[in-house]
C-alpha cells in the first residue's frame, strides 16, 4: 500500500498554508496566512477564492459540520483560532469517541479531561519536546501524538504507549487518522507517510512541500489533503492496497482499477470500475467491492460478470463477509446481502451508531449478526441474520466488563452457534448465542489474549496469550467435559510474533499473523483436526476413530489431543460408545466406568439425563426425568449430589420417597458424625421411622417399573432441548 502524491506546478497561495478541511469526497477548503479561504474541486480540478479575511486574522484550525446521518451536506463551516496570551498555548485539541471527553497538549503533556465536573484528568508526558499535534480516533480508540523530539507515537485511551517512531530528521508537525482507524498519516519537512494503526509504516513520500501543517482524510478515507508549508496543498490517494485468499491475489493499481493474480497457473484479470474504490473483502470465494456509488459482486470463478447494486448511502465503512450473505455497514445503518444483490435485512438497536463500527466490533456467520453496543461496552446485541431480528427473547448478551472483540464460529448447526470475545482484562469467553430461557453460560477459556480468530470451514478458534500461540481444536469442550479441555489445544511459543501481534487469517490449516514491524508471518496447523470435525459434523463415527488410530499409528505426539477432541465431540453428539473408545484411549478410566454404568440404565429418558450429568448440566438433567415422570430417579440425582433441599423439595412436592430422602440424609450425617441442624429435615423426620427394607423394595419396585415403561414403547423417542 502507498501513497500517489499531486502538487500543482506552482501554489495557489502565496504564504504557508495552515489548514485543510474537507466537505465532500471531491472538494477541499484551505486556509493560508495570506489571509485567504480557496475551494478545490477534485472533479473539474478547479481552484477559486472564497473569501478574503481581515488582514489581522491568521487563521490556525478548520473544522467542517459532520454530514448528518441522513446524507445531506452542510453548507458552512465553522472556523476557530487558538490564541494565547500567557502559560502553555494549545497546539492542538481532539475530541473523544463519545464526544465525553477532550484531549489537549500542554508543552510535552497530553492531557485528557473528560466533560463531566470533577471527573478525573488524566495527564502523562508522551514526548521529549513540545507536542504539537494530536488526533483521536472514533472506531479504534487509539490516539496519536507528533512532537518537536521528531517523534510519532500510538497511544490507548487510558495513556499507555503502544507504538513509538524511530526519531525523524525534522519535528512531526501534523498526524491524522482516517475515519475508519485503520490508516493514519504523518506529515514533517518534506515528507509524508502512510501507517498502520499499529504504527508501522506502509509507504513514504518526500515531496516538496516544506512542513506539512494540517492533514486532512477524505470521508471515504480513500485520500488525503496536507496543508504545506510553501503555499501547496497536497492530495494524496491510497493505492496498491492488496487482498489475499486462497490462491487468489488482488491489488488496487489505481483508484478504479484492481488486478487479480491468480498464483496457481499466473493468470491476471483486471477489474474496472466507474466511480473509485472505497472498500473492498475478499473471502469465501467472492470479492465485494464498494466504490462511491455502487457494490460490485464479483466470484472467484468468473472474474467477467460481476453482480452490480446502487447504494443507498455513498460512503460504506466495512464490509464483513459469511460464507453465504456479507454485511455492508455505512453512515445509514447495517445492511445484509445475499451474493446475489438482494438485501435480505437491515438489523437495527436502540443508540445504534454505525459510523464507529470495525472488524472487532461485528461479527457474522451464515445465520447470526453480533454487534457489540457502544454506549454500554458490557452488552453484545446479537440479531438472525435473514430476519434482521433479535435472537431469542430479545435480550443482549450481558458481560460483567467491557468487551474488546468479539467474533462468531462460522460452521455447525445454528443452535450451537458459539461467540468468543474478549473483555478489558484479556480474558477470553465462549458462549452460546442461543438461550433457553435460562442465565446465559459464559465460560472463561483464555487469559491475556491478544488477539483470536475462528477458522472458515470448521469450528477451530486460535489466538495469542501472553506468550503462546494457542488453538483450541474444539472449544466446546467445556460445556461438555471442562477437564477435557486442555487436552485438546496446541500451544507454540509466540515469542516470535514479537509485541502486540495481529491474526489476519485463519484460512484452512494456515493462520496468517502480522507483526508488529508490519511483516507477515504463516503458520500452519496439523489439519486432521479439521478431517475430525468434518466426520463427526456428518456423524462418521467410524471413521473419526480410524483417523485417530491412524494419527496414533503415525506416531505423531498430537494422538492424544485427536481423542481428547473425538471424546468432547462424542458426548456432545451423544455417542457413548465412541466417547467410551476416546476416554480409554487417553487413559480417563473413571469416566470410561461410569459410561458403562449409563448403558445399562434402564430407560432412554434416564441414559439422557445421565449424559447431562456427565457434562456438568444437573439442571436439565433433574428437568428431563421430571418431564418423563420418572420422579425416584430425578430425587436419586440430587440425593447423589448431595443437593439435600432439592431432594427433599421434589419428594414432598411429589408426595413420594420422602422417607427415602430421610434415610440417605440420616446415614449421610451418621457416616460423618455430625447431628441434623435442618429444620425443614427435622420437621419432616419427626415420628418417622425409618425402614431400609421397606426403602430398598421401593428403590427396586421403581427400577421395575422403569423397565417395563420402557420394553412397552421401544419406538417412542424422546425429544429433548439439550442447552450446550
Amino acid at each position: 500500500m502507498r501513497l500517489k502524491t499531486s502538487l500543482l506546478k506552482e501554489p495557489k497561495h502565496k504564504e504557508l498554508v495552515s489548514c485543510v478541511g474537507w466537505t465532500t469526497a471531491d472538494e477541499l477548503y484551505s486556509c493560508s496566512d495570506d489571509h485567504q479561504i480557496m475551494k478545490w474541486n477534485l472533479l473539474t480540478s478547479e481552484t477559486t477564492r472564497v473569501v478574503k479575511l481581515p488582514d489581522d486574522i491568521y487563521p490556525i484550525d478548520l473544522h467542517w459540520f459532520p454530514r448528518s446521518i441522513g446524507g445531506r451536506k452542510q453548507s458552512h463551516a465553522e472556523s476557530f483560532v487558538l490564541t494565547s496570551s500567557d502559560g502553555t498555548p494549545v497546539y492542538s485539541v481532539a475530541w473523544g469517541p463519545d464526544s465525553e471527553k477532550v484531549l489537549y497538549t500542554s508543552g510535552k503533556q497530553l492531557i485528557i479531561k473528560p466533560l463531566q465536573p470533577n471527573a478525573k484528568v488524566l495527564q502523562w508526558k508522551a514526548h521529549d519536546g513540545l507536542i504539537l499535534k494530536t488526533d483521536w480516533n472514533s472506531v479504534n480508540d487509539l490516539i496519536l501524538s507528533a512532537g518537536e523530539d521528531c517523534k510519532y507515537k500510538v497511544w490507548d485511551s487510558y495513556g499507555r504507549i503502544l507504538y513509538s517512531s524511530q526519531p525523524h530528521e525534522y519535528p512531526i508537525t501534523s498526524v491524522a487518522w482516517a475515519g475508519d482507524g485503520e490508516l493514519f498519516a504523518v506529515g514533517s519537512f518534506h515528507t509524508l507517510r502512510l501507517c498502520d494503526k499499529t504504527g508501522w509504516s506502509y509507504a513514504l513520500e518526500k515531496p516538496n512541500t516544506g512542513s506539512i501543517f494540517n492533514i486532512a482524510w477524505s470521508i471515504d478515507g480513500t485520500q488525503l489533503a496536507g496543508a504545506c508549508g510553501n503555499g501547496h496543498v497536497i492530495f494524496a490517494h491510497v493505492v496498491e492496497q492488496r487482498w489475499e485468499w486462497k490462491n487468489f491475489e488482488i491489488t488496487l493499481i489505481k483508484r478504479r482499477t484492481m488486478e487479480v493474480h491468480n498464483v496457481i497457473n499466473d493468470a491476471v484479470d483486471l477489474l474496472e470500475f466507474r466511480d473509485r474504490v472505497i472498500k473492498a473483502s475478499l473471502n469465501y470465494g467472492h470479492l465485494v467491492v464498494s466504490t462511491s456509488l455502487q457494490c460490485y459482486v464479483f466470484s472467484t470463478k468468473n472474474w467477467n460478470t460481476p453482480l452490480i447494486f446502487d447504494l443507498k448511502e455513498g460512503t460504506v465503512s466495512l464490509i464483513l463477509q459469511a460464507e453465504r450473505h456479507f454485511l455492508l455497514v455505512d453512515g445509514g445503518g447495517l445492511y445484509l446481502y445475499s451474493y446475489e444483490g438482494r438485501l435480505i435485512s437491515s438489523p437495527k438497536f436502540p443508540g445504534m451508531r454505525t459510523d464507529i463500527l470495525n472488524a472487532q466490533t461485528v461479527s457474522l456467520s451464515n445465520d447470526t449478526l453480533a454487534v457489540k453496543d457502544k454506549a454500554d461496552e458490557k452488552v453484545i446485541y446479537i440479531f438472525e441474520a435473514l430476519s434482521g431480528k433479535p435472537l431469542g427473547d430479545g435480550k443482549p448478551l450481558t458481560h460483567k466488563t467491557e468487551i474488546v472483540e468479539i467474533a462468531l464460529d462460522q460452521k455447525g448447526l445454528t443452535s450451537e452457534r458459539k461467540i468468543a470475545f474478549i473483555d478489558k482484562n484479556r480474558d477470553l469467553y465462549i458462549t452460546s448465542v442461543k438461550r433457553f430461557g435460562k442465565e446465559q453460560k459464559i465460560v472463561k477459556i483464555g487469559t491475556m489474549v491478544q488477539t483470536l480468530a475462528w477458522n472458515d470451514t470448521s469450528n477451530i478458534l486460535c489466538g495469542i496469550q501472553d506468550t503462546r500461540f494457542t488453538v483450541w481444536y474444539y472449544p466446546n469442550t467445556v460445556y461438555v467435559d471442562k477437564d477435557l479441555l486442555p487436552k485438546t489445544l496446541y500451544e507454540k511459543d509466540a515469542s516470535e510474533f514479537s509485541k502486540n501481534p495481529q491474526i489476519v487469517h485463519f484460512v484452512g490449516n494456515q493462520i496468517t499473523i502480522r507483526r508488529a514491524d508490519g511483516s507477515l508471518i504463516h503458520l500452519n496447523i496439523s489439519p486432521y483436526p479439521a478431517i475430525l470435525h468434518e466426520y463427526v459434523s456428518s456423524s462418521k463415527w467410524e471413521d473419526a476413530v480410524r483417523l485417530c488410530r491412524f494419527v496414533k499409528a503415525t506416531a505423531t505426539d498430537e494422538d492424544q489431543t485427536m481423542w481428547a477432541c473425538l471424546a468432547a465431540m462424542a458426548v456432545a453428539n451423544k455417542d457413548m460408545a465412541t466417547a467410551e473408545i476416546a476416554y480409554a484411549s487417553i487413559g480417563e478410566i473413571d469416566k470410561v466406568q461410569y459410561i458403562n454404568s449409563i448403558k445399562d440404565l434402564p430407560s432412554k429418558e434416564s441414559r439422557m439425563a445421565h449424559i447431562l450429568l456427565f457434562s456438568g448440566n444437573t439442571q436439565e438433567a433433574e428437568t428431563l426425568l421430571l418431564q418423563a415422570g420418572l420422579i425416584y430417579q430425578a430425587i436419586q440425582v440430587n440425593i447423589n449430589l448431595y443437593n439435600w433441599d432439592r431432594a427433599l423439595e421434589l419428594a414432598v412436592k411429589h408426595k413420594t420417597h420422602v422417607d427415602t430422602v430421610l434415610a440417605y440424609r440420616q446415614k449421610f450425617l451418621e457416616d460423618f458424625g455430625k447431628k441434623e441442624t435442618n429444620k425443614r429435615f427435622l420437621q419432616y423426620a419427626e415420628g418417622l421411622e425409618v425402614d431400609w427394607n421397606k426403602i430398598k423394595a421401593k428403590i427396586e419396585m421403581e427400577i421395575a417399573k422403569e423397565r417395563e415403561r420402557a420394553a412397552a414403547s421401544p419406538a417412542v423417542r424422546a425429544s429433548v432441548t439439550v442447552q450446550q
